[in-house]
């Protein structure tokens, strides 16, 4: 990407603001399996310009790989972004069970999306259902 384009968008990875703060300020706790990088503030007073803190919490961003969409980060890290534990969530995953599935991205508004039967994108057409109705019209 132009150095313009990480000037002015954010919805692709990371602005210049984002990057410079994070090699300022911020220290690198992990990766996960889509390649996003986590950070926490390297010092809790590094919170506000003021030096002090709102919530006594350390500071925690995501440096998306790719584009910028929340359903991209695992269950695990979204725990520890949102300050359920202390420390990086490899030390608190249990083992994979069989049953669990990999990611899937979320499809909303692309050609991928779910369309159910009936959907506009799908013709408008849906099969008779046993309590369908007759429209009314003016004059009947």
């Amino acid at each position: 990407m132009s150095i313009l384009g990480k000037i002015f968008t954010w919805w692709d990875g990371a602005t210049i603001g984002t990057q410079l703060f994070t090699a300022r300020r911020g220290e690198h706790v992990g990766t996960d399996a889509q390649g996003n990088k986590y950070y926490r503030s390297k010092n809790k007073r590094d919170d506000l310009p003021t030096g002090g803190s709102y919530t006594g919490r350390e500071r925690r961003w995501v440096i998306y790989n790719g584009a910028n969409d929340a359903s991209r980060v695992p269950a695990e890290w979204h725990g520890w972004l949102h300050g359920a534990f202390e420390d990086v969530p490899e030390s608190f995953l249990p083992p994979p069970r069989i049953w669990e599935v990999d990611y899937t991205p979320n499809a909303t508004g692309t050609p991928q999306a779910y369309r159910p039967q009936g959907a506009l994108e799908r013709g408008g057409k849906r099969a008779a259902a046993v309590g369908d109705y007759e429209a009314w019209s003016p004059g009947d």
